[in-house]
């Protein structure tokens, strides 16, 4: 193989739309990547046009076209391309014919939450939406099934230290306060956003989470995409994502959330 013809396992894997760089090199670490038959190690370097890939035992295809979809994900389903504790995902969903293609989910959202989600090919993209140097805002809709007051809105602000770790949120507001200034549903904004990082801060903070479900990232709203339906995203729909929502829109945060309730 010539050094003209090499390419990085790495960027190879990312290229493909698997995951980014860096979760490559953890696939690679923990054993699931394979070239031609041999276990791949982290800084090989391989003949994307004669060597074959495997990753956790499924070829790698790399002559897919960049394609990016926006998901109305439903509860019960995990966000993972390979779960033997959950057979259903949300590529399940996948319409036939884009069934054939390898997708990333760039941004994850638990079993149990809802909203949504972005599928791409694009390995750069998904790395850029989910690389913690970007503050990609995302936007929740949370329901309770205990009223939250609003003098504890600050608790949110401030967040919890779990295990070393601060989950907290960026802003958070009651939707349609009682009269009591309490709610069961508020409105969620953070751009972190670590494995289920809003449920556990709420039952640190004694609230069980009834119901989360995500309806905007950036500017791109999830409105008109129906329930375990998608989209393929334009060029200019894909900007929208990494495009900070204007300074109006955060007082309509309460409005929002209804709306796509």
């Amino acid at each position: 193989m010539s050094t003209s013809e090499s390419l990085r396992l790495q960027k190879y894997l990312a290229d493909a739309g698997i995951c980014s760089r860096r979760a490559a090199e953890t696939l690679i670490a923990e054993g699931d990547v394979w070239v031609n038959g041999v276990k791949a190690v982290i800084g090989q370097k391989i003949n994307p046009t004669e060597d074959k890939v495997t990753v956790q035992g499924k070829s790698v295809r790399t002559n897919q076209p960049r394609l990016t979809l926006a998901m109305h994900k439903p509860r019960g389903l995990v966000c993972s391309n390979d779960d033997p504790h959950n057979p259903e995902t949300i590529f399940d969903l996948l319409p036939r014919e884009f069934a054939r293609y390898r997708f990333f989910c760039a941004g994850r959202l638990d079993k149990d939450s809802e909203g949504l989600v972005i599928l791409t090919t694009d390995g750069d993209l998904a790395n850029r939406l989910m690389h913690p140097s970007n503050t990609v805002v995302k936007r929740y809709h949370v329901v309770l099934k205990q009223p939250y007051p609003a003098a504890r809105i600050p608790q949110l602000l401030r967040g919890v230290i779990i295990e070393g770790e601060r989950l907290k949120v960026e802003s958070a507001a009651l939707v349609n306060p009682g009269p009591a200034k309490t709610s069961l549903s508020l409105d969620v904004h953070m751009h972190h956003g670590k494995k289920r990082e809003i449920r556990q801060l709420f039952i640190a903070l004694r609230h069980d989470v009834r119901r989360l479900r995500r309806y905007q990232i950036g500017s791109f709203r999830l409105k008109g995409i129906p329930l375990r339906a998608m989209k393929q995203l334009s060029t200019k729909e894909i900007s929208l994502l990494f495009k900070t929502p204007r300074p109006r829109e955060k007082t309509a945060g309460q409005k929002t959330a209804q709306d796509h309730d």
